[in-house]
């Protein structure tokens, strides 16, 4: 696509996410590493991302949805694949038969994955989810000895294969938060109580892109990046990307839609809650919530336009919002640089995310599929298809 006839684009710069997975899997050499591509892979576009992370050594793929591990499969991409997030009478045996992982985090999902497979005639693969604390998804530690056991009888019945128990952190993006230990504690207890109903699962898991970056202890088996792929420290309070040698992959951007002259107390977008405070240039961004940008960075979203940092003036509509220029020369067609990477100066996602009350994540996530994405750096080579073998799996570190 030709960036000077878009009105917008996002650009995904595919050869920074592949160093940020080489950066990631160095911060945890002894483990396997989980892209996680949910959530149209952070707003980034699930298939060229999924190719981009399986290029640079990911051998595990993770989708939130059954149905976006379908699209992955559908898409060619082979690598393990763990999809956690279902409901009554999902995919079950779709998944089964396209050999996705499945996550069992009760004893209703563990119904369905094992008719699922009596359907499909094959085991289906099944990961045991712990609710360590987080208190979403997982079987609370009360319910984990019979979930452990029932797994195990379907696994002797020939119905399943237990593939890996996991949980998740809630507060990882915290260092030193006690949440932190004493999750750590639980999982390692559930651990133990999974190998003495006489499981032996391929991976144990526990860390997030924070866990990733700063919990060694929390590696284990496999690390499940997510955002930190992208090119976001997922712990803005200690440090931002560069710090963990990490680079934003997205930059947002669009063309000046209208430049013009106006006077002194003129009222800007509804509501006018902004009133210039002078003779002054406004530009016009053709860009708007219906494409992700927060309504609520109204009179705080940072922008680059004609070399300097702008800020949304009134409100953010729902396909435009304006900027004031002050003296400042622009022609339409010009570029405004919403984020980046930061190296031309432009405002970064964290940036937004500060600005809006959020976290950087929202940020990314949210523009959406109105703005399109242009990719670079996308690798001439066939298709990635690993196809690991599960005997490959990393070495078990000691819990």
């Amino acid at each position: 696509m030709d960036e000077k006839r878009m009105r917008a684009w996002a650009q995904v710069d595919l050869t920074a996410l592949r160093a940020n997975v080489r950066t990631l899997r160095a911060k945890a050499p002894t483990a396997a590493f989980m892209a996680v591509v949910k959530a149209d892979a952070y707003g980034h576009g699930m298939i060229p991302c999924a190719k981009a992370a399986v290029e640079a050594g990911a051998t595990w793929l993770g989708a939130a949805t059954p149905e976006e591990a379908l699209t992955l499969r559908a898409a060619g991409l082979k690598a393990r694949t763990l999809c956690w997030l279902w409901t009554p009478g999902g995919p079950w045996q779709e998944c089964v038969e396209a050999d996705i992982d499945v996550t069992v985090s009760a004893m209703w999902a563990l119904r369905e994955a094992t008719t699922a497979a009596q359907a499909a005639g094959r085991p289906a693969r099944v990961q045991l989810k712990l609710d360590a604390g987080l208190g979403r998804n997982g079987a609370q530690p009360a319910q984990w000895p019979e979930l452990v056991a029932r797994a195990r009888a379907a696994e002797r019945d020939g119905l399943i294969r237990v593939t890996g128990v996991w949980a998740h952190f809630s507060c990882a993006d915290e260092p030193g938060h006690p949440s932190i230990a004493r999750e750590l504690t639980v999982f390692t207890e559930a651990l133990a109580q999974a190998e003495a109903a006489g499981l032996t699962p391929e991976v144990r898991h526990l860390a997030n892109s924070p866990g990733t970056l700063t919990l060694p202890e929390a590696h284990f088996d496999l690390v499940r990046p997510g955002v930190a792929m992208y090119g976001i420290s997922p712990v803005p309070e200690i440090g931002g990307p560069a710090d963990f040698g990490l680079r934003p992959v997205m930059t947002v951007a669009g063309r000046l839609a209208s430049v013009k002259r106006v006077p002194g107390g003129h009222g800007v977008s509804y509501g006018h809650k902004y009133v210039t405070p002078g003779e002054t240039t406004l530009a016009l961004v053709p860009l708007g919530y219906a494409d992700g940008v927060p309504r609520h960075a109204s009179g705080t979203g940072p922008v680059l336009v004609a070399g300097k940092w702008r800020t949304v003036a009134g409100r953010v509509a729902m396909d435009q919002f304006v900027v004031d220029l002050g003296a400042d020369a622009a022609e339409p067609g010009d570029e405004a640089v919403l984020f980046g990477p930061g190296d031309q100066g432009e405002p970064t996602a964290e940036d937004w995310a500060r600005a809006c009350g959020t976290i950087a994540y929202e940020i990314v996530t949210r523009v959406g599929a109105r703005v399109p994405r242009v990719y670079v750096g996308e690798s001439p080579g066939p298709d990635p298809d690993p196809d690991p073998d599960p005997g490959d799996a990393a070495p078990c570190p000691t819990a």
